[in-house]
């Protein structure tokens, strides 16, 4: 067979090879970091993107709140579509229709024009890309498989986040100023568009990967999903899980004006933070989530660990020869928060959702999870520019309050979990037992 397994008509992961099954899971997993990494671009190169736009801390952070409201309502839909489309024509479409707006940005338009790419990009890299994520790897293995393979992809997400960053690093290092935001886009840009010409190229047509009995909504399933005991507090937890990890990229801009930090230290730690850290963390805490068989609990301590790294944050003196220790603090507190966002929707299965209302769950997990997008960054950057260097304490404070309120919904969490599945479980040995005496 050839490198691609090249057929007319559909197939299964069976008739590909094993090099085009790899080559699928490294080009998805190498566009999930990649297709979203000029929108959040500001989480480590915050002030020279702030510079070369012109842009207010305020503006930066209304950029991601556009794009963050483009991808609640695109969220839902973008199950539907994956359903719907072939992943091929999903793939290439998505990646290259972001290519051209990321190439648009990389002109450095009025913050008006990049509200209007930012919501652009939403509908190019969610209702169009971001179904193929989980499924296009699904759809090449088995599904005992899947596990290793997503597990892997978050490998490769990864390493590829911090190769990236370290290029994009070295482009601000040697051109100074807006030129080399400017060409940092454009090598975005041309990233992003090799990928939707890979795609166009790798991605097969499978066969059933399109449902054509797919609902648009089910408001049946729907109230289902809702109803169903611990899925609430599952989704405010996720909720409060990503409120905390996006906080974390304000400890960029913390380094740079709280203790005039070298630039280039900074996007350095950034990246570490951003990337690097989740080489270890996701594959560490999920292994902790593993041994002690409740994710719940493995999230819970990254809370307790990410209150106390915000509280050192709060405590450590805020002078120019304390930045290599607050450098270190960023770094632990980006292993706790990527730990814990890592495995952040793994208590929605906890909770033993039914696999034919799954899919509704998880949309509505997307949709209340990534909700801080839509408001956090406008006003923790609109903090910043009211009350300067004060306003850090204060954000960290807001954290604090984000997971205690995570944490509290974890034990909720544990709590049904005890008390409903653990009645469930209780009953059925006892019918069991029951079925034994009689027999």
């Amino acid at each position: 067979m050839s490198l691609l397994a090249k057929s007319k008509g559909e197939v299964t992961y069976k008739e590909l090879t094993t090099v085009h099954k790899w080559a699928l899971v490294v080009l998805i997993s190498m566009g999930s970091s990649i297709i979203y990494a000029p929108m959040y671009l500001k989480n480590v190169f915050y002030d020279p993107l702030m510079q070369a736009l012109g842009a207010t801390n305020a503006d930066l952070g209304l950029m991601v709140s556009a794009y963050g409201i483009a991808a609640m309502i695109c969220y839902l839909p973008s199950g539907i579509v994956a359903d719907k489309f072939r992943m091929r024509t999903l793939a290439w479409v998505g990646f290259l229709a972001t290519a051209v707006l990321v190439f648009v940005y990389a002109m450095l338009p009025s913050v008006t024009v990049c509200l209007v790419l930012f919501v652009l990009m939403g509908v190019t890299s969610i209702l169009i890309w971001w179904g193929t994520r989980f499924k296009v790897i699904r759809l090449c293995c088995e599904e005992n498989e899947y596990a290793s393979k997503i597990g892997i992809s978050y490998s490769i997400y990864g390493v590829t986040g911090l190769v990236i960053g370290l290029i994009n690093a070295g482009i601000i290092a040697a051109i100074s100023g807006s030129a080399g935001v400017q060409a940092m886009l454009v090598f975005l840009g041309v990233m992003i568009a090799l990928l939707g010409v890979a795609a166009f190229f790798l991605i097969p047509d499978f066969k059933g990967e399109i449902n054509k009995d797919a609902k648009l909504f089910s408001i049946k399933e729907a109230l289902q999903a809702i109803k169903h005991p611990g899925v609430i507090w599952a989704c405010v937890a996720y909720f409060c899980v990503y409120a905390v990890y996006q906080g974390a990229t304000y400890t960029t801009p913390y380094l740079t004006q709280c203790f005039n930090a070298d630039g280039n230290l900074v996007n350095i730690v950034g990246l570490i933070r951003t990337y690097g850290i989740g080489l270890i963390a996701g594959p560490v805490v999920g292994w902790i989530a593993t041994k002690i068989k409740s994710p719940s609990k493995a999230i819970l301590g990254g809370f307790i660990l990410s209150i106390a790294a915000l509280v050192g944050f709060i405590l450590f003196p805020q002078d120019p020869s304390g930045a290599i220790v607050a450098s270190i603090l960023v770094v632990v507190f980006g292993f706790t928060t990527y730990g814990a966002f890592s495995i952040g929707s793994s208590p929605l299965s906890e909770v033993k959702i039914p696999m034919a209302i799954f899919g509704t769950a998880s949309g509505l997990l997307s949709v209340i999870g990534f909700l801080p997008d839509v408001f956090i960054h406008t006003w923790y950057g609109g903090m910043i520019d009211a009350q300067g260097t004060a306003a850090f304490n204060a954000i960290f404070g807001f954290e604090i309050m984000f997971a205690v309120v995570g944490c509290f919904c974890l034990v909720m969490v544990l709590r049904t979990l005890k008390k409903h599945f653990g009645e469930k479980a209780a009953e059925a040995e006892n019918e069991a037992e029951n079925e034994a005496t009689t027999a």
